[in-house]
């Protein structure tokens, strides 16, 4: 099969990553032809000089429209593309230089409507950075709930870097309005309607994030919100994996209390499982990352990521089980 890929990419007030993307896409290996289709979501701080200094390096389709969130922005991207598939970053994106070959490659051996791949931390990256991607991405946290390798048939391409085919988009009709959590209720549908997905693991891409634990706090608190609703939405698709970090926090709050009721040794058995669990994730960090400073923010990333998840989790499962609004009316930050 001849592609022409589309890269889209939904842009909010980042013109800095913007042009670190654009210049990872001019360092592209190989001659597979492809555009750029950036899409400018109603930013006050627009990528307009970015665009205007790779024009003549990059084919370059520049979108300006109204604030609508990333996933109709995404849709409004590929509804004007002109590829036969598109590839879907965000905008704090780098990619390597080998990136599209591995996804042809991939492609050529099996062909597949929808993949997603994984991310990684480039070595330019800051410690917190770094950080934040151990703990979205190890098999030890919540990283391992995602999907791997080994759980390809249950893999839920995310929107960082997502394939989909021309096709699909326009039988499916793309993203939804909710954010986070348009990427897993896109793959659900596809998946209903018989569209295959995989997991590429070679195409991968280096993944910014947040910058501050403060903002990954209310990013995955909003993770956490947004899968009952899913849930909800999509019958058959829970999962018991998805009640571990409100476990894990729930546990560590008993943790906590015992060791003011029980008699001793009795106080200190739960807290030692997770001083033991802390600690093997602190020596994994070290090893994966090379950096003490990285391995022990990790800790830190860790409970903080578990406790957001956790507890927007049991608040949405709590409010969305039990209330008769809708999930618009109950969390209208979620909904654009």
């Amino acid at each position: 099969m001849d592609y022409f890929f589309s890269f889209i990419i939904p842009v909010y007030n980042r013109p800095r990553e913007v042009q670190e993307l654009f210049e990872s896409l001019q360092a592209m290996e190989g001659d597979t032809p492809f555009e750029v289709v950036l899409v400018e979501d109603g930013s006050t701080e627009d990528a307009s000089a970015v665009v205007a200094a790779f024009r003549n390096s990059l084919p370059i389709s520049y979108l300006v429209k109204e604030n609508t969130g990333p996933g109709p922005s995404r849709n409004y991207g590929m509804q004007r593309a002109r590829g036969n598939y598109f590839i879907i970053l965000d905008s704090d994106i780098i990619l390597p230089p080998e990136y599209l070959r591995r996804v042809v490659d991939s492609l050529n051996e099996r062909y597949v409507d929808c993949f997603g791949g994984p991310d990684k931390a480039h070595p330019s990256f800051t410690p917190v950075q770094k950080s934040i991607d151990y703990v979205m991405t190890s098999f030890l946290t919540t990283g391992g709930i995602r999907g791997g390798k080994a759980a390809s048939k249950r893999f839920e391409p995310r929107s960082f870097n997502m394939g989909l085919s021309a096709r699909a988009f326009h039988d499916s009709g793309g993203f939804g309005n909710i954010h986070p959590g348009e990427d897993p209720d896109l793959s659900i549908r596809l998946k209903k309607m018989g569209y295959s997905l995989a997991l590429f693991p070679t195409a991968f891409v280096y993944h910014k994030r947040r910058i501050s634990f403060k903002a990954f706090f209310r990013q995955v608190r909003k993770f956490g919100k947004v899968r009952p609703i899913l849930n909800r939405w999509h019958p058959g698709t829970s999962r018991l994996t998805y009640w571990f970090p409100t476990l894990f926090v729930l546990g560590l709050l008993l943790a906590v209390l015992l060791l003011f009721v029980l008699p001793a040794p009795l106080r200190f058995v739960l807290p030692a499982l997770y001083a033991g669990y802390l600690t093997t994730l602190l020596a994994n960090a070290f090893f994966k990352t090379g950096s003490p400073k990285v391995a022990l923010l990790a800790v830190a990333a860790t409970i903080l990521q578990f406790s957001a998840y956790g507890l927007g989790f049991l608040e949405s499962t709590i409010l969305v089980t039990f209330s008769k609004r809708k999930p618009e009316e109950i969390f209208p930050e979620l909904f654009f």
